[in-house]
């Protein structure tokens, strides 16, 4: 029986990696393999997780805030009290390998597993490492990662280019494009942009939106789907009920990805690493507005990394207000450029980075 832990979490961004990652050793060894995640209490993991099969173990972990605030002052004694979680866990599950896919709440498992002589790999999903990653990464075996350049931050030597595992096969080609536009209420024969904010929202990318829509007179020229996030879905009813405008379809969450993606021309969206990642496999040009209110600003770093291979565009945060969609119309007049775009970011997709992340689990324990 091999035995595996995962851990991360706080995000989907840490998560779904891990996710993706279970299921294909899972789909390889069968009842033969035990995984146990490891997150933060209170975080979403600890519900997703189990509502998907697995067992999960939470830590009493908190994250350190980049901003002056009383609660970093209480940051060592949640440190101390999960290393000492991690190493009971770890004791009693007694894993081969443990694998750490990023966030605060990775970092006292695989620190502990190193100390116990466990070995370890991290996956980090972002063009810029995290402050988690980069402490871990010395005593780690392998490091996989998503993005050239990465020898900045990791020994070479450990570096493995997997990509970033996703739970969703997304460019397939098998989606009925009439059914997806029903879903939506939209028609052929329109450009259509998909603009996403995560399932929240983003309050700069629904402004931008409202923005425009009052200068329109009650038709977009382009359809858009338009994904408010349920934080902003009361306040975004409310603004489009005093400023109906046909040709847009207004979500607060979308159900179907992959109707949104095979019906859009342009993709409208923040940079986070996963959804970098699925942009890619799904070939769709993207322009990107990437979240200001990250650590080391690595959402801007994963955009100009597609940026500098003509992969996609971008506009910065403090400017999409003013030219966003402007920008945006501009790209989607222009098929060649569109083309252009879907040919350069689909060949930095890696549909197989689940697979080549649990080839290095698998190698380690073989070990």
């Amino acid at each position: 029986m091999k035995r595996i832990i995962l851990s991360g979490g706080g995000t989907g961004g840490h998560i779904y990696p891990a996710v993706s990652v279970a299921e294909e050793l899972k789909k390889r060894f069968g009842e033969d393999v035990e995984i146990l995640f490891v997150g933060a209490e209170g975080k979403m993991e600890m519900t997703l997780i189990p509502n998907l099969g697995y067992n999960i173990k939470g830590l009493k972990i908190v994250g350190l805030q980049r901003r002056f605030t009383w609660q970093n002052f209480a940051l060592p004694y949640y440190l101390l009290r999960s290393l000492n979680q991690a190493r009971r866990i770890i004791k009693e599950f007694k894993p081969d390998v443990v694998a750490g896919f990023g966030g605060y709440a990775s970092a006292p498992v695989v620190f502990v597993a190193q100390r116990m002589g466990i070995p370890t790999v991290i996956q980090e999903q972002n063009s810029y490492a995290g402050l988690v990653n980069k402490l871990v990464a010395g005593r780690s075996k392998k490091i996989c990662v998503a993005y050239d350049g990465m020898e900045r931050f990791f020994d070479q030597d450990k570096i493995v280019h997997t990509g970033n595992p996703l739970r969703s096969a997304f460019g397939s080609g098998n989606i009925d494009r009439a059914a997806a536009f029903a879903h939506y209420g939209l028609k052929e024969g329109l450009p259509t942009i998909l603009l996403v904010g995560g399932s929240l929202g983003t309050r700069t990318l629904n402004n931008m939106m409202k923005s425009w829509i009052v200068t329109l007179g009650g038709e977009a020229p382009v359809q858009v789907i338009w994904q408010t996030g349920r934080f902003y879905e009361k306040e975004m009813r409310e603004f489009f009920k005093n400023y109906p405008t046909k040709n847009i379809s207004l979500v607060p969450f979308v159900d179907r990805m992959d109707y949104a993606y095979e019906i859009a021309d342009l993709v409208i969206s923040r940079s986070g690493a996963c959804t970098v990642s699925e942009l890619c496999l799904a070939k769709k040009p993207t322009l990107f507005v990437p979240s200001p209110n990250v650590a080391e600003d690595h959402q801007t770093k994963n955009a100009m990394a597609l940026v500098n291979k003509g992969a996609a565009a971008m506009v910065k945060d403090a400017d999409a207000a003013d030219c966003g969609i402007s920008t945006a119309l501009k790209m989607i007049a222009d098929k060649e450029l569109l083309a252009k775009l879907s040919e350069n970011i689909a060949k930095l997709a890696t549909p197989d980075a689940a697979e080549r992340v649990a080839d290095e689990i698998v190698k380690l324990i073989k070990e």
